[in-house]
C-alpha cells in the first residue's frame, strides 16, 4: 500500500518498489522525465502503471475480442459499454472486480464495488436501474469463510438497498481454491436517453475540473490499484486501511445532481474517481482530449488534517466524481450542487500544454506569489501516466494438462453406479449441494423490486426488467462463469460459459445483444497463468464472433492467488438482451405446473469433466463438454423465438447438476412431481452444454418437435409432470417434500442458522 509521509522512511527497500514499480519501470519513468522523478510524480506513475490500471499484461490479449454491431454506440474504453436498444433509448453496462478489498474488509470491500460501479454507469449519462453479483469463496466450513461471504452480502444488500438500485439475479459459487482470495463481480445496468450520453473526455481549453461529491480521506489510498496488483500473503490483513470506506446516501445524491447536471448540458466530460483516484481521473479526461491539466490540490477538501499531496492524489475515497465544465457554467453547476447538497470545488483547468502539471495553492496565489509556491509538484506528459509498459509474459501450458485431460472422470462414475443403481440419493446430495442448492438466503437480502421494472428478479435462468420508457419491451441479464471447466480447458470452458450466459438470456425469450466480461485469473507472472488468460480470451471471442455477440467492456483482475496459489481461472461473463413484446406478466417461468408434457432440446452425452456430480465425488480432472457453437446459436434462436411466440411458458436451462437437477428445481419451483424416462447416471447427471428443458402443453408437442427439427435441434418428450414425488424410471426415486427442503435447508445449515 501507499504510505504517507516520507515514503522512504518505511523500510530500507526503495521507494518504487515499495510503491510497487519494477526496477526496469523506474527506468522508464526516469527516460520519460528525463530526471528522477518527484515522490509525487513517482505515486502517480506507481497507481496508473499499476495492473488494476493499466493493464499491462492483458491489452496485448484482450484486443482480440469482437467489440463491434450496428447497436453498439460505446464500446471498451469507457467507464461503461452502451447500446442502442430503440425508441430514442440506449443501455448503459458494466461489470468489475473488488476482489481484493473485500477478502481484506468484506462489508466495505463489496459495497465499495457497488458503489463504483454505479458511478461509472450514470458517469455516462444513464440512470442505474439494476446490479447483480457473481461471488466466489471457499466452502462453508471454516469460521473465515462465513464471515467473508456473511459480510460481503450485507456489503451488497447495505450499499444496493440504500442507494436505491435493486439487485436483480447473480451467482454464488464455493470452491476450495478461493477459500484464501474470493471474488466479488458486481454488474450494474443503466438506461439513458440517447441524447444524453457523455463521455470522460476534458474537451475545451480553459475549461474548469470540477470535483463533485464526498471529502477525500486517507481510505482507500492503494485501495483498487496497488491492493488490486499483489498476491495474498500472510499478514495481508494490515492492508485493512487500504480498503475504501462507502456512503449510499451521499452516493444516491451524487446520482441526482450528475443525472440533473447532464439533463442541462452543464457538463462537457464526466468521469468516476475510482482507481488512482484524483491522479486518474484528471489525467485520463485530458489524454483523451489531446489537451494537458493543471490541478491544485489546495482545492481538495479533505476529511482529515496533515493529508500530503500523495494522499490526496492518490485516495480512493468513494462517492466523488469529475465533471468538465465551461467557465460560462461554473455558477450553475455551484448552484445545482449546492441545492443536492453536494460539495464542489474547481481543482483543475484543461491547458492545450499536453503536460499533467500538480501545484498546491496556486490558483488562489496571485500574481505576487512567492516563485516557490507555483513550481509544481508534479509536470509531466499527460499521455505517459495512461500509457504504462505493455508485457508480453511468457505463455506454458501446465506441465500436468494432459495427464489431467486423459483422467476421464466417466469411467470412475460409472462403473461406480452402473444403469440400474438408484440414484435417489445421489441427486439429493446435488440438491444439498452448495453450488446448486437455493440462494435465496441471498437474495432475499436485497431488495430487487425497486424502481418496480423487474419483471423475473433472481432465482431463474435470467432476470427481467420492464424498459417503462418503451411499454411491451425488456431486458434480460444473465451473469455466469464456469471455473471448472475453464482449468480444464480454457478455450472449451470460455466458450461454454459464453453459451450458458446466451441460453439464459434466450430463455427468457430475448435475443442477446451484448456481453461484458470479467477475468478473474491468479498471478500474471506465473506463465501457466497467462497461457490460461490466452486460450480464455480466444475461446471467448470464438463464441461472441460464432453468437453475434459484441464485447462491450470488461475487466480484469490479476493477481488471485493466496500464499502463491492461484485461484482457477474464473472469467464471468453479463450479457444483456432485448425482449419484444412483453405482456402482464414474465413470458417464462421454471416451475411445471400440473398435466405438462415435457421435452428436453438438445443431445445428452457422457460428459462429466468438471461437473457438480464429478465435483461430489472429488474427480476434478477430464475434459469439458463439447461446446458446438453452431448448435448453441440456433437453440438460442429457436428458445427465444418458442417463448416469445408464447408456445412455451415452462422453460429452464440445463446446467449446473445435468438434467435430473433442472427437473428438480422446475419441480420445487412448481410445487408438482414428474415422471420421466431419462437413463442412468449419463442421462441424469452429465453436463453437456446446449440442452433446455420445457414444461408443453400436451397438445403442443408434436409442434416444439417439430420445429426443433427445422432448426437442427435433438427434441424428445420424456415424461410428464404431475403427483408429488420426483422418479425418473430405473434411475430415482424422490420426495417432492425431501427434495426440497434438502435444497432449502443447505446454505442455511451450513452458516448454522436453523
Amino acid at each position: 500500500m501507499l504510505c504517507s509521509g516520507n515514503l522512504g522512511a518505511v523500510t530500507a527497500e526503495p521507494i518504487h518498489r515499495q510503491l510497487g514499480l519494477t526496477d526496469d519501470e523506474l527506468e522508464r519513468i526516469i527516460a520519460l522525465l528525463e530526471r528522477e522523478p518527484s515522490e509525487l510524480e513517482l505515486a502517480m506513475y506507481a497507481v496508473m502503471w499499476s495492473e488494476h490500471c493499466s493493464y499491462k499484461s492483458s491489452k496485448v490479449h484482450l484486443g482480440r475480442f469482437p467489440t463491434e454491431a450496428p447497436w453498439v454506440l460505446v464500446g471498451p474504453g469507457e467507464g461503461a459499454g452502451v447500446i442502442d436498444v430503440g425508441d430514442g433509448l440506449a443501455v448503459a453496462v458494466r461489470i468489475e472486480s473488488h476482489n481484493h478489498p473485500s477478502a481484506i474488509e468484506p462489508r466495505q470491500g463489496a459495497a465499495t464495488g457497488v458503489g463504483g460501479i454505479i458511478r461509472d454507469i450514470f458517469s455516462m449519462g444513464a440512470r442505474p436501474i439494476a446490479l447483480m453479483d457473481p461471488l466466489r469463496f471457499g466452502t462453508l466450513d471454516d469460521a473465515r469463510t462465513r464471515f467473508l461471504f456473511e459480510g460481503v452480502v450485507s456489503g451488497i444488500s447495505g450499499y444496493g438497498n440504500a442507494v436505491g438500485v435493486p439487485t436483480v439475479g447473480g451467482e454464488v459459487v464455493f470452491d476450495d481454491c478461493y477459500r484464501g482470495n474470493p471474488l466479488v463481480n458486481v454488474f450494474c445496468l443503466g438506461i439513458l436517453p440517447q441524447d444524453r450520453l457523455v463521455l470522460a473526455t476534458a474537451e475545451g481549453v480553459g475549461n474548469l475540473a470540477v470535483l463533485l461529491g464526498a471529502s477525500t480521506g486517507r481510505d482507500g489510498i492503494g485501495g483498487a490499484s496497488v491492493l488490486a496488483s499483489a498476491g495474498f500473503q500472510e499478514g495481508s490483513e494490515t492492508k485493512r486501511p487500504s480498503v475504501q470506506v462507502g456512503d449510499p446516501f451521499e452516493e444516491k445524491k451524487l446520482i441526482e445532481a450528475c443525472l440533473e447536471l447532464l439533463d442541462r448540458g452543464l457538463a462537457v466530460g464526466v468521469q468516476d474517481l475510482g482507481a488512482a483516484g484524483i491522479s486518474c481521473a484528471t489525467s485520463e479526461t485530458a489524454a483523451k482530449a489531446g489537451n494537458g491539466m493543471d490541478v491544485d490540490i489546495a482545492r481538495v477538501a479533505r476529511r482529515e488534517p496533515g493529508m500530503n499531496a500523495v494522499e490526496v492524489m492518490t485516495s480512493e475515497s468513494q462517492e466523488r466524481m469529475l465533471a468538465i465544465v465551461e467557465p460560462a457554467n461554473l455558477d450553475a453547476v455551484l448552484e445545482l450542487s449546492a441545492r443536492w447538497e453536494v460539495r464542489a470545488s474547481v481543482i483543475g483547468v484543461v491547458t492545450d500544454t499536453g503536460r499533467f502539471r500538480v501545484y498546491e495553492g496556486k490558483f488562489d496565489a496571485g500574481e505576487n506569489a512567492d516563485a516557490s509556491a507555483l513550481a509544481p509538484l508534479a509536470d509531466v506528459p499527460v499521455e505517459s501516466l495512461g500509457d504504462g509498459p505493455t508485457y508480453h509474459r511468457p505463455m506454458e501450458a501446465p506441465s500436468d494438462l494432459a495427464e489431467r485431460q486423459a483422467d476421464d472422470p466417466a469411467r470412475a462414475l460409472l462403473e461406480r453406479f452402473p444403469d440400474g443403481t438408484d440414484l435417489s440419493g445421489e441427486l439429493l446430495a446435488l440438491l444439498g449441494s452448495l453450488n446448486i442448492a437455493d440462494k435465496s438466503w441471498v437474495w432475499r437480502q436485497y431488495d430487487h423490486q425497486l424502481f418496480l421494472n423487474t419483471v423475473s428478479g433472481p432465482g431463474g435462468d435470467a432476470s427481467v426488467l420492464r424498459i417503462k420508457e418503451a411499454p411491451g419491451r425488456a431486458l434480460a441479464l444473465s451473469v455466469d462463469g464456469k471455473a471448472r471447466q475453464v482449468a480444464l480447458d480454457p478455450r472449451i470452458g470460455s466458450k461454454l460459459v459464453v453459451l450458458e450466459a446466451t441460453r439464459n438470456v434466450a430463455c427468457s425469450g430475448a435475443r442477446p445483444m451484448a456481453l461484458v466480461n470479467c477475468l478473474n485469473f491468479g498471478n500474471p507472472e506465473h506463465p501457466e497463468v497467462m497461457w490460461q488468460f490466452s486460450e480464455a480470451v480466444d475461446g471467448m471471442s470464438e463464441a461472441c464472433s460464432a453468437l453475434g455477440l459484441p464485447v462491450i467492456g470488461g475487466n480484469v483482475s490479476f493477481y488471485n492467488e493466496s500464499s502463491g496459489v492461484d485461484i482457477d481461472p474464473t472469467p464471468v461473463v453479463g450479457v444483456i438482451g432485448l425482449l419484444e413484446g412483453l405482456g402482464d406478466s414474465p413470458p417464462s417461468t421454471i416451475g411445471f405446473r400440473e398435466g405438462q408434457a415435457i421435452v428436453v432440446l438438445g443431445t445428452t452425452a457422457p460428459e462429466f469433466g468438471g461437473s457438480e456430480w464429478a465435483d461430489l465425488h472429488g474427480l476434478r480432472n477430464g475434459v469439458p463438454p463439447a461446446a458446438d457453437l453452431e448448435i448453441g446459436h440456433a437453440l438460442n434462436g429457436l428458445i427465444a423465438a418458442l417463448v416469445t411466440e408464447r408456445i412455451v411458458t415452462t422453460v429452464h436451462d440445463c446446467a449446473d447438476g445435468g438434467l435430473a437437477v433442472s427437473l428438480a428445481e422446475m419441480a420445487i419451483a412448481g410445487g408438482i412431481g414428474f415422471t420421466v424416462d431419462i437413463g442412468g447416471a449419463v442421462g441424469c447427471f452429465s453436463e453437456s452444454a446446449s440442452r433446455i428443458v420445457l414444461g408443453v402443453d400436451p397438445e403442443r408437442v408434436v409442434e416444439i418437435l417439430g420445429r426443433a427439427s427445422a432448426s437442427g435441434i435433438a427434441a424428445e418428450e420424456v415424461g410428464s409432470t404431475g403427483g408429488d414425488r420426483l422418479v425418473a424410471t430405473g434411475a430415482f426415486s424422490v420426495a417432492l417434500t425431501d427434495a426440497e427442503s434438502t435444497w432449502r435447508d443447505a446454505i442455511p445449515n451450513a452458516l448454522g442458522l436453523s
